[in-house]
């Protein structure tokens, strides 16, 4: 106390200062769970005492930082990309999939499996340098919104959840994303949105090459897949780029249970962080069937692993940053 007086801060500030909410938007246990962790590791005094370059944090983007539904937002940017593409030139329509998601028919395009998918992605995801797609992306965030809440998709982040980062990050975490979701795509946004910079993205990948052209070195995506970020592929990726097994994990989905397995499996104080889609009203309820985040395992196990399952209708007052 004495070193707060000697550095000017005023009495009357003290209440607000010793009392302030690091997350204003948690309730419930969950918001206790989580406090009472980064407590215990941030606390010399601890026995769970954590040191600093150990603090690491992973969490999963889509259905953990932002919304998922009616379908992952890179996939409406890509049949956006589509339709944009085939006002140019309608001749690059030459199957049912390109055909259905130029008209928008998701329900068409789901039909076409996954060889259906992967072609739309292939056609708006390769054939052009990293910085001439991360523009386009950047273009589409900056006048795309949802067909559902009418938000621009980067303002559908989840407001509890851009606490949680900040407030890690206050604590000495270094926090970073571990998705399904493409690279470059989530790298055009995540500074902005969660304040993780792009060397701390770690997604799906295609394959890229170099050319040289005119003088001008630049880096191509090609159509081939270079790496799946998703399910075992997520801690494989974990302890290829960052080097340490992290003792925070948080995901929304199965796809995300082999990282929060693998994360608190290690020695030491661990926490694991299941988002469950409960809030019909202000978001959407969903689990254990579906077409994305489908959460099945994660809901018979967090409680016998001592994981954090969030109650997103009880436990947070507020859903989008973009919305009161």
């Amino acid at each position: 106390m004495m070193k707060l007086f000697s550095a000017g801060v005023s009495l009357a500030l003290l209440p607000a200062i010793v009392c302030a909410d690091p997350l204003p938007s948690w309730e419930g246990e969950s918001e206790t769970q989580i406090i009472d962790f980064v407590q215990s590791v941030t606390d010399p005094k601890s026995e769970d005492y954590v040191i600093p370059s150990d603090r690491i944090a992973v969490f999963d983007n889509d259905g953990t930082l932002w919304g998922e539904q009616p379908v992952y937002f890179q996939l409406i940017y890509a049949v956006d990309q589509v339709a944009k593409m085939a006002e140019s030139d309608p001749s690059i329509l030459t199957s049912d999939a390109l055909k259905a998601a130029a008209e928008g028919d998701y329900e068409a395009l789901m039909a076409t499996g996954k060889e259906g998918l992967i072609e739309v992605l292939k056609i708006t995801h390769s054939g052009m340098t990293v910085e001439s797609f991360q523009a386009s992306v950047a273009e589409w965030l900056a006048s795309a919104t949802h067909p559902k809440t009418d938000l621009p998709y980067n303002k559908m982040t989840y407001q509890p959840m851009v606490e949680l980062l900040r407030y890690l990050r206050d604590e000495g975490f270094k926090t970073y994303i571990v998705s399904g979701g493409g690279i470059h795509f989530m790298r055009v946004f995540t500074q902005e949105a969660y304040g993780i910079p792009t060397e701390q993205v770690i997604g799906t990948y295609t394959e890229t090459e170099y050319h040289v052209t005119d003088g001008v070195p630049q880096i191509v995506k090609a159509p081939a897949i270079g790496f799946v970020d998703d399910k075992e592929g997520k801690p494989i990726n974990i302890e290829r780029i960052i080097g340490k097994r992290p003792i925070i994990a948080g995901g929304n989905s199965d796809g995300d249970f082999a990282m929060l397995e693998w994360s608190t499996a290690g020695e030491g104080p661990r926490l694991g962080i299941l988002v469950h889609h409960t809030d019909a009203e202000r978001e959407w309820a969903y689990d254990r069937e579906g077409h994305v985040g489908v959460l099945n395992r994660g809901l018979d196990e967090a409680a016998e692993r001592g994981w954090v399952l969030v109650d997103m209708a009880n436990d947070w007052s507020r859903i989008f940053t973009g919305s009161k």
